[in-house]
């Protein structure tokens, strides 16, 4: 699955994960802690939305 940030556009795939913020890939994105926020502009998880494609 991939997540896009509703303001910014960043994308968080789950394959990939985010290594330079220390999340290995494969890790789920229920599996993101609580307090995670966009690499880029700093938005929490709720303003994220799932991507099937």
């Amino acid at each position: 699955m991939r997540y896009v940030c509703l303001l910014c556009g960043w994308e968080y795939d789950e394959k990939k994960g985010c290594p330079e913020e220390g999340i290995a890939p494969g890790t789920k994105w229920e599996d993101l802690p609580k307090d995670f926020v966009c690499p880029l502009c700093g938005v929490g998880k709720n303003d994220f939305a799932q991507r099937d494609d």
